[in-house]
């Protein structure tokens, strides 16, 4: 028969006493709780012990006593062994051990003899429980588990007992999370009220029109300020994360939300000092006159022979003057907002206060106004393009004697008589010498506008790295290990002639990249819906392209 003890570590240095705990049913093993010092007084532990089995549901009972002598407790031994007597059990565990050494003695008192285990007759299997993972999944984490008002009391608290548990030494922090929460209750009371009211504000008929609703949808300040709307209202609500899940996820939210609006307010403490506002506005207009410059060359040099390539000139001068007049328009459209832009830009950083997430969310926005004279030259160049491509791909159609069903979506064949024919070959000569100029003027400005997407791709993937990123799972992982678990493993931690095999149980934790995985919080992602293959499929036939931001699928 072999006996299986399971032993919380900070025990093994607590002073002579009671072993409180459970026997497990069916599996020859106890779990050994706390340990309840002496002195004490029998009646009160008989009274305290009945009080926590009433409070807990667990059987907990008196398993034995633990001895560690010191001067002047010579017969603390014998004294604890024959409290057996007014704690009447089956078996009564008698561990002891001697100072300076790791493992202990183990003896099993009946009622009728005192037998003692050795490792040569019978090996008990003493682990000792570094840390505790609280689930429900083994007989020894759930006793553990169900019995937390057993672990309110210590050997600090005045009470009747005084005891040591596995929880003895996080007593300070418990007590700094327990008066967080009774400080956040009328926080979260005033923020759920703030935000109904916003919610409700958003949810009238006004915002909720047409325009405002498409603008709304392709600014990337509105989308972050709807995701941290959503989110406060999971952190503040009045109910109870129940699932290892929710908690985890309220958790990283707020911890997120708390980072992100202590980068915020760095940002701010460091642009309003030394009159930043004020010579980012000055360098903003020449930046923009600068840029202009740079593109009325590129249009001049796209105007003559660029490359050596023999353009259609006709096309080519009016295009190039097309474009050279936005870009006059847009210069003329800075010049005129250049008072007002320092005014902007200061109000423009106060919502840093808001968050890093918010300043970043507000510079692609502002970005994508800045640089909206590419836009159009790249939506311009981009249906130009397209109309040229699908018209050639319609007229080669009808030169094999084909053409598209509209209504079943395939090709069928079709007869054409002398003057469509005629007239397709004329018009598919003159789009095949038009495309090489509207290629290269495609080419041009779609590679000027992937330039501005990937600049406002990254502002997206800090965002969505700072809403998304599990920091509280990642600080647990990396400081409390034991509560992100995914198995226990066993090693030997002292074996000696004549006494138990003493055990460690260790918590298996949760490697990086499944923490990341498993709780990261579902956000907008800045990454394509579609395969390269397709994006290089719709930059070929023209088709235009926005910044990728799309919401990514929840995580329960």
């Amino acid at each position: 028969m072999v006996l299986k003890i399971f032993f919380p570590q900070c025990c093994n240095k607590a002073d002579s006493g009671l072993l409180v705990g459970r026997w497990i049913p069916g599996q020859n093993s106890a779990v050994v709780l706390a340990v309840i010092h002496y002195p004490f007084i029998p009646g009160q532990v008989k009274q305290y012990i009945h009080q926590m089995r009433g409070q807990s549901g667990v059987d907990l009972t008196v398993l034995g006593s633990w001895s560690m002598p010191k001067e002047g407790q010579e017969g603390m031994e014998s004294f604890l062994r024959d409290l057996s007597t007014i704690f009447p059990q089956g078996q009564w565990l008698q561990l002891s051990r001697e100072m300076g050494k790791i493992g202990f003695r183990c003896h099993v008192l009946t009622r009728d003899q005192s037998k003692s285990l050795f490792a040569s007759q019978v090996a008990p299997i003493v682990p000792y429980i570094r840390h505790l993972l609280l689930t429900r999944a083994h007989g020894v984490f759930g006793t553990v588990c169900q019995s937390e008002p057993l672990f309110f009391l210590d050997k600090y608290d005045d009470g009747p007992v005084k005891m040591t548990h596995w929880q003895s030494e996080g007593r300070e922090g418990s007590i700094i999370v327990e008066l967080m929460k009774q400080a956040s209750t009328p926080v979260c009371l005033l923020t759920t009220w703030m935000l109904t009211l916003w919610t409700s504000l958003c949810s009238s008929r006004i915002l909720n029109m047409r325009p405002m609703r498409f603008i709304s949808s392709k600014l990337s300040t509105c989308l972050q300020l709807s995701y941290r709307t959503e989110h406060l209202q999971t952190v503040c609500s009045p109910t109870r994360a129940t699932a290892h899940n929710h908690f985890m996820r309220k958790a990283n939210i707020f911890v997120s939300f708390f980072v992100d609006v202590s980068l915020g307010l760095l940002l701010v403490s460091w642009m309003y000092r030394e009159n930043r506002i004020g010579k980012l506005a000055n360098t903003l207009v020449p930046a923009a006159d600068h840029v202009a410059k740079e593109l009325e060359e590129l249009l001049q040099w796209l105007m003559g022979a660029p490359a050596g390539l023999k353009m259609n000139r006709a096309l080519d001068q009016v295009l190039g003057r097309f474009f050279l007049y936005h870009i006059h328009l847009w210069i003329s459209y800075i010049h005129l907002m250049s008072p007002f832009i320092e005014m902007i830009l200061w109000y423009v950083g106060l919502s840093a206060c808001l968050g890093l997430t918010f300043a970043l969310s507000l510079l692609s926005d502002i970005t994508a106004l800045l640089t909206f004279h590419i836009y159009c030259f790249y939506v311009y160049g981009a249906r130009l393009y397209c109309m040229t491509v699908y018209g050639l791909s319609s007229l080669w159609r009808l030169f094999r004697g084909k053409k598209w069903n509209v209504l079943r979506q395939r090709v069928d064949s079709c007869s054409y008589d002398l003057d469509q024919l005629f007239i397709g070959t004329l018009l598919f000569t003159i789009l095949l010498f038009l495309l090489p100029t509207t290629a290269l003027y495609y080419l041009v400005f779609t590679l000027l506008r992937l330039v501005v997407v990937m600049f406002q791709g990254v502002l997206h993937l800090s965002v969505d790295f700072i809403n998304s990123f599990p920091l509280f799972a990642m600080g647990l992982r990396l400081f409390r290990s034991y509560r992100l678990a995914e198995g226990v493993k066993f090693r030997v931690l002292c074996e000696e002639p004549g006494t138990p095999l003493h055990l460690m149980m260790d918590i298996n934790p949760l490697k990086v990249s499944s923490v990341v995985q498993t709780y990261r919080t579902p956000t907008y992602s800045c990454y394509p819906k579609d395969s390269w293959l397709a994006l290089c499929k719709k930059l070929f036939l023209g088709e235009l392209i926005y910044p990728w931001r799309h919401k990514t699928t929840k995580i329960d």
